[in-house]
């Protein structure tokens, strides 16, 4: 292909992409919008203690979650040519395993009651096992519609998926469920996305138990499900360890901590992910451009995420105390404590889709691994010093994670340390600008009311953050002005 067809070429690939992430991350932000109203809400009616009970289910919840198979959905996306059989055969494999361990969770159940001392855990786990019957029938059609980067369609079933899950969070508290408010929620929005992808994506195909041929999508998704495993290892070995230690109501508090501060990393992270990893598969045999892209994705990403961080951490005080309600005063220096580890994981979790888009799912493998040792250790030891020690674990061990991830995936993606550190700085030092004009105003400010203070301080924060990206990140804005003129089809 000659030069004169290829920059049309990619130019249309690079609008694809910039409208898949404005559907994708659009819908997400909606959808999340909708959901932190209702959960905020929600979170001034309920007890800590509520919190705690459902953080315990959690650690059991998400781990048997990772055995669902989402995994081997991605041979369907990096599969140069597919066919109906290799969609059947995915389906079974999808259906085989998540019926395999709601079945499972209500067996384990008795035990895990045991195992926190709190018999209604039981209870809880036994009726959550229905999540599991519904992925099959959102992961099989995400993954076709991802394959083609059609998110249009995903965002829409998101979005009144989100709008149903709102309407009974806000109902079922309103009416005195408590921690039950906390299971139906998300059992009514996997359902209705289950049932409004099956309908959007039009799956005509029923699941093949056969699983002749089927060997490379089961090496490929077996290595991501190990790296899964890994993964949650780390992630929940907080909750089982905490959960042994600490009673219900400071484990509430941490739980809750760690979901504020984790808002970008788990929330809107994810769906960039996903857009990246369908971007990175068809890049795969142009290691230099995938280079330059990946860096590009950090840089804009954390142009985003570092003023959150930055921010949360330094108005942690007022935003607990009007966001939660006074009842969660004590989960200020958490907060604060867990926001200056997230940029750490935020570069961390971008890893992945490359490397695994790039057909090297072992490193992604090695760098859960890495994360698996390095954190709960981190846990064991701040355990000892309650809620606030479980979150210096992360201070500590998130950067080092990083690290290790960064060294084993930076030569396969094609990039080095010293590019992204270039592509992080300009926000890194914005955000820092930021963070000192922010605390120094709170300390002028100090004793006024939660409202009025945070408004003041997010209102000095954003003013900041403006001024001193114009001054030492301008080339940034330009890069978001060529990424809107790509979304809207004209020249740059």
């Amino acid at each position: 292909m000659n030069s004169t067809t290829q920059v049309p070429v990619e130019k249309g690939f690079a609008a694809q992409i910039v409208q898949a992430i404005a559907w994708r991350s659009g819908s997400q932000v909606i959808a999340q919008l909708i959901m932190w109203a209702a959960t905020f809400f929600v979170i001034r009616i309920l007890d800590p203690r509520d919190y705690g009970l459902f953080a315990m289910t959690q650690s059991v919840l998400v781990f048997l979650s990772l055995l669902n198979g989402q995994e081997f959905t991605a041979s369907l996306i990096r599969a140069p040519d597919l066919d109906r059989m290799l969609i059947r055969q995915v389906f079974g494999i999808l259906v085989l395993l998540n019926g395999g361990i709601a079945l499972a969770q209500v067996m384990l159940a008795p035990l895990a009651a045991q195992y926190f001392h709190t018999p209604m855990v039981a209870n809880l786990l036994v009726v959550q096992a229905a999540l599991y019957l519904a992925t099959p029938f959102v992961a099989l059609p995400s993954a076709l519609l991802s394959r083609q980067l059609n998110y249009k369609v995903q965002a829409k079933v998101n979005l009144v998926s989100a709008l149903i899950g709102a309407g009974t969070s806000l109902g079922c508290a309103l009416a005195g469920w408590g921690v039950w408010t906390l299971v139906a929620a998300p059992m009514c929005v996997i359902w209705s996305r289950a049932i409004g992808m099956m309908v959007a994506a039009r799956i005509d195909v029923l699941p093949s138990f056969r699983l002749k041929g089927a060997g490379v999508i089961v090496r490929f998704g077996g290595a991501m499900l190990l790296s899964s495993l890994l993964w949650l290892f780390q992630t929940q070995a907080d909750v089982i360890i905490g959960g042994r230690t600490l009673d219900a109501w400071h484990l509430g508090l941490y739980a809750e901590s760690l979901f504020l501060a984790q808002i970008v990393t788990s929330k809107f992270v994810p769906p960039l992910n996903d857009v990246a990893f369908s971007a990175y598969a068809r890049l795969q045999a142009d290691r230099a451009t995938t280079g330059r892209a990946f860096e590009k994705s950090v840089r804009l990403i954390m142009f985003g995420a570092l003023p959150f961080y930055v921010g949360l951490a330094a108005v942690a005080g007022p935003f607990v105390d009007v966001v939660l309600g006074p009842k969660w005063d004590d989960a200020t220096p958490i907060v604060r404590l867990l926001a200056l580890a997230m940029p750490f994981l935020t570069v961390q979790v971008l890893f992945a889709p490359a490397t695994t888009a790039l057909g090297h799912p072992r490193l992604q493998v090695w760098g859960a691994a890495a994360g698996a040792v390095i954190m709960p250790l981190g846990f064991l030891i701040g355990v000892r010093y309650g809620a606030v020690g479980m979150a210096w674990s992360w201070v500590i061990g998130a950067p080092l994670h990083m690290a290790i991830t960064a060294a084993l995936a930076m030569p396969i993606i094609g990039t080095s340390a010293p590019a992204l550190m270039r592509a992080v700085m300009p926000a890194m030092i914005a955000s820092a600008g930021m963070g000192a004009a922010v605390l120094a105003t709170s300390d002028l400010i100090a004793g006024m009311a939660p409202l009025p203070m945070l408004a003041i301080l997010v209102s000095v924060g954003v003013v900041t953050y403006g001024v001193l990206v114009l001054l030492v990140a301008r080339p940034i804005i330009g890069e978001f002005a060529s990424l809107i003129a790509a979304r809207r089809g004209v020249p740059a």
